[in-house]
């Protein structure tokens, strides 16, 4: 009897949540390697290539070649791309080829180079109901550089928000139409 509850209470002991592993992600962190190593490992299955490492590294390259902004920094730091000082690739093809989970092959490469969790997606406004002269003029530079356009001779930040309500309609008509309605 002694036997039968003590082994119940040790199972319901092991069932109760303990602290997190000193190495483990929290929630939002290492979000581009997490992101970008989720999506690459979906389309190696849905393309139903080989899990050897041979394939997976030359998959890797196909999808670096490609990858633009933050996944293309993220690249470079396991040595993806054509410019890259290091090579870590081996450190993502040897994980994804036995399923180890996309977090913790991340977890595995903050501890090789600590930028690799530092890298953040930009988030991006909604410029339908943001207020415009709230924001940086960092901020401001950035949505007029997304659209592929620049404010020559703008030196207050009125002269950003003045370009960014100028093309507005053109770059998200939406948005202009909402702030119109305002």
């Amino acid at each position: 009897m002694w036997t039968v509850s003590g082994l119940s209470v040790a199972l319901a002991l092991a069932m109760v949540p303990g602290p997190r592993p000193a190495g483990a992600l929290k929630e939002g962190e290492c979000e581009v390697c997490v992101t970008f190593l989720g999506r690459f490992y979906d389309s190696l299955k849905e393309n139903h290539i080989d899990f050897n490492i041979n394939d997976i590294e030359k998959e890797i390259l196909k999808s670096c070649a490609d990858a633009k902004g933050k996944e293309n920094r993220f690249c470079y730091y396991i040595g993806g791309t054509s410019d890259a000082a290091t090579k870590m690739i081996n450190e993502v093809s040897k994980p994804l080829r036995s399923h180890v989970p996309v977090d913790k092959i991340c977890e595995k490469l903050r501890k090789k180079d600590g930028q690799i969790c530092e890298l953040r997606y930009d988030q991006q406004l909604d410029l339908t109901s943001v207020d415009l002269k709230k924001l940086k003029v960092k901020d401001l530079k950035k949505v007029l550089e997304d659209w592929g356009e620049s404010c020559k001779g703008c030196a207050e930040k009125s002269d950003f928000i003045r370009k960014i309500l100028e093309l507005m309609a053109k770059y998200d008509p939406a948005a202009a139409r909402a702030r119109s309605d305002l």
